[in-house]
């Protein structure tokens, strides 16, 4: 019966294993809200970047257009 116990104990006291999955859990959020928050970011810097784009060649038609 101590043998079997001291088993349950070591079962239950191992929180190695629990550590590690919670911290792999962790990384893995982590990873996602990183990339997720890169992906709206590069979304609004390409409207910006077309926005800009199109701005710009109205601009220079106009110069154009006057000349």
């Amino acid at each position: 019966m101590n043998l079997i116990e001291n088993r349950n104990m070591k079962i239950f006291n191992d929180k190695n294993g629990q550590i590690s999955a919670e911290m792999i859990l962790l990384i893995g959020t982590i990873l996602i809200i990183v990339i997720l928050a890169g992906n709206y970011i590069f979304k609004i810097s390409d409207s910006i970047n077309s926005s800009l784009l199109n701005l710009i060649e109205k601009v220079r038609d106009s110069i154009l257009y006057k000349i």
